[in-house]
């Protein structure tokens, strides 16, 4: 069982992950099916130097795994349940947002 502290590290790693829009996306497009460097930077439109700062983010904060497959190098999830709590955390912020029922949400920051 994990103790408070470490809870709050593995949430603080995640948390780091999801603070760029570009890692959001290739946490999302690895969430669909594993994918090659070249192949994420063409989808997601970015160059490969930047993608390649990212993806070593993401596998430092454990997110993302190498996997060999011959002369290339192939990413995915370190764990399929992390695209489920994607997909679950996403859905949940949808939610919440159109719950919002004060009317200066938007303005004040609040709700």
């Amino acid at each position: 069982m994990l103790t408070l502290a470490a809870d709050i590290e593995v949430l603080a790693r995640f948390g780091r992950a999801l603070a760029d829009p570009i890692r959001c996306r290739i946490l999302l497009a690895l969430g669909q099916a594993p994918a090659y460097p070249a192949d994420l930077a063409d989808s997601l439109q970015i160059s490969r130097t930047r993608l390649s700062n990212h993806l070593a983010c993401l596998r430092d904060c454990g997110l993302v795994v190498t996997v060999p497959d011959g002369r290339r190098t192939r990413y995915e999830l370190a764990d399929e349940r992390l695209g489920h709590a994607l997909d679950d955390l996403r859905n949940a912020v949808v939610a919440v947002d159109a719950d919002r029922t004060c009317a200066e949400a938007d303005e004040k920051g609040c709700c």
